[in-house]
């Protein structure tokens, strides 16, 4: 059951990144069919431009994200049980010891952030190292160890990078559309041609939305795939499901969260409940916790 759950969670990211692919291509096609009616050069520019932009984002510091959540590095001596829990589920899992490090804050949370293994690191809150005991920390930790291993970081940030560029193109497009497009509708008044040009205006419009629901459908994927991936590691599911449990009666975070960090975290740092599931950065927490008891049962055959 359990690498049943990792199998059909990773076929259902590739499918979507896949598909942000396409309407990447798509957005670019329509912008160069309205500028100058070559579709293959504006989805060319598109998609170089979404190249260049998802791997500049890949390489980006990982301090840098740790700065901007206000997180401090620590050694083993600043909170032994946690680093030696660090340790212990990397040697498991078979990748590099990342760094370790603490965010001051009494929710309950935890994060990791690197593009591979070997640079990657993984941050804690206060509140969540004093509410866990040991088996649901090392649960924790095997959740963001599994963003790691998995390379969830990786896939996370050319979603967010890919969002950004059909947002910016698509922008770029409507402002264009009024200024350069006008001189060439009239060179494709035909019926067929009328019919491009306003699948091309349709898709400049709504590809951004789309591209904003993708990104947070494969963000939720990542973290079923992280909880299953846990409980490979730690064997012990019930610790899974009793962390995220405690996780539910966490408050918000106190510090400032941005968009881009928020999807990063184990739970949602806001607890925005007032959005819409399909706007949310991760899965509802019932809905994780009724995946690991299915689980949790196949474990106790």
């Amino acid at each position: 059951m359990l690498k049943q759950q990792i199998a059909s969670n990773k076929r259902r990211t590739i499918f979507l990144l896949i598909f942000f692919f396409g309407l990447l291509s798509a957005i670019g096609a329509a912008i160069g069919y309205l500028m100058i009616g070559n579709t293959r050069f504006g989805l060319a520019i598109a998609l170089i431009i979404g190249t260049i932009y998802a791997t500049s984002m890949i390489f980006q510091s990982t301090q840098v994200v740790m700065s901007m959540n206000g997180a401090r590095e620590i050694g083993p001596e600043q909170a032994p049980e946690y680093y030696d829990i660090v340790e212990k589920i990397a040697m498991v899992a078979q990748i590099p010891m990342p760094k370790v490090y603490i965010i001051e804050d009494e929710a309950l949370n935890a994060f990791a952030t690197g593009s591979s293994p070997e640079n990657a690191a993984v941050a804690a809150t206060s509140g969540l190292l004093e509410v866990m005991n040991r088996t649901e920390l090392e649960a924790v930790i095997g959740h963001e160890i599994s963003h790691v291993r998995n390379y969830d970081i990786r896939i996370s940030t050319i979603a967010v990078a890919l969002a950004s560029v059909v947002t910016m193109i698509s922008s770029i497009g409507g402002r264009l559309m009024w200024y350069g497009g006008g001189r060439r509708r009239n060179d494709r008044e035909d019926s067929s041609g009328a019919l491009v040009l306003v699948f091309a205006i349709i898709t400049i419009i709504l590809a951004p939305m789309i591209a904003s629901l993708v990104q947070l459908a494969i963000s939720r994927q990542r973290e079923y795939l992280a909880d299953a991936s846990s409980v490979e590691l730690t064997q012990n599911p019930q610790a899974m499901i009793n962390a995220l449990k405690k996780l539910q009666s966490s408050k918000p975070m106190s510090h400032h969260v941005d968009e881009a960090s928020a999807a990063l975290y184990i739970s949602d740092p806001r607890k925005n409940k007032s959005l819409k599931s399909l706007l949310q950065t991760h899965p509802p927490l019932e809905e994780r916790i009724k995946r690991l008891e299915v689980i949790a049962s196949s474990h106790s055959l």
